[in-house]
């Protein structure tokens, strides 16, 4: 059907399908939780990532370094280029919310795939803040409550290696990528940053390579968008 004939979305239908998409990725978020207590971070500091930080991969980047045995500050540092999209969210999203002053402010925090999706498919602005405002705000809260759960739940199992948890981390970061990787060009750089992480392993602590392979993947994705 083309799109001139789909029938236009109502503020009803927004808000449900919103919904919908918050409870699916809130979810998630006990596998955040479990995960990150099994990494070694405390139940305090898991729900503190989950609730400051705020963006899935970033978080799942940071766990996976600590769980390495990496210094915490090269997980930050991949946890922020990795959330560096959001800033390009951002610019998109700005002119299209029309929001100002601490309303903005407020807004950014809530910039993830997710709400950015549900807000720029919509056919005028205020359907697009609907869209954004309750997708981002149902998975906020959703992903919070979910990363206690498995953080307490997490805390109760005791040593992860004995349930075969300590494997989660890149499991759980695979499972984020690989739908990503829909288009020829992402599957060249997803295949580079990987051999060159691989490479680095049994010369560089843990956490570079993954920094590494960031810093790649980000490099030939502009490298080729721009060509």
């Amino acid at each position: 059907m083309p799109a001139d004939e789909r029938p236009r979305p109502t503020r009803r239908s927004v808000v449900r399908d919103s919904i919908g998409v918050g409870v699916a990725t809130g979810a998630y978020g006990v596998s955040f939780g479990a995960i990150s207590v099994a990494s070694g971070l405390s139940v305090l500091q898991t729900c503190a990532l989950s609730l400051l930080v705020f963006t899935g991969a970033s978080q799942f980047a940071l766990v996976g370094v600590v769980a390495s045995g990496g210094n915490p500050i090269t997980g930050a540092v991949s946890a922020l280029l990795l959330g560096s999209r959001n800033t390009l969210y951002g610019l998109r999203l700005a002119p299209l919310l029309g929001f100002t002053g601490w309303r903005r402010a407020t807004a950014a925090h809530l910039i993830i795939d997710e709400s950015t999706a549900m807000s720029v498919v919509q056919p005028d602005p205020e359907l697009a803040r609907v869209g954004f405002l309750v997708t981002g705000g149902s998975v906020f809260v959703l992903w919070n409550a979910a990363t206690f759960a498995g953080a307490v739940g997490g805390e109760a199992l005791g040593d992860p290696r004995a349930y075969g948890l300590d494997a989660a981390v890149g499991a759980a970061f695979l499972g984020l990528l690989w739908p990503r990787l829909s288009g020829r060009t992402e599957r060249l750089a997803a295949l580079f940053a990987a051999l060159l992480a691989l490479g680095l392993v049994p010369l560089t602590t843990p956490g570079v390579p993954v920094l590494a392979a960031g810093l790649v993947a980000v490099a030939l994705g502009l490298r080729w968008r721009r060509s």
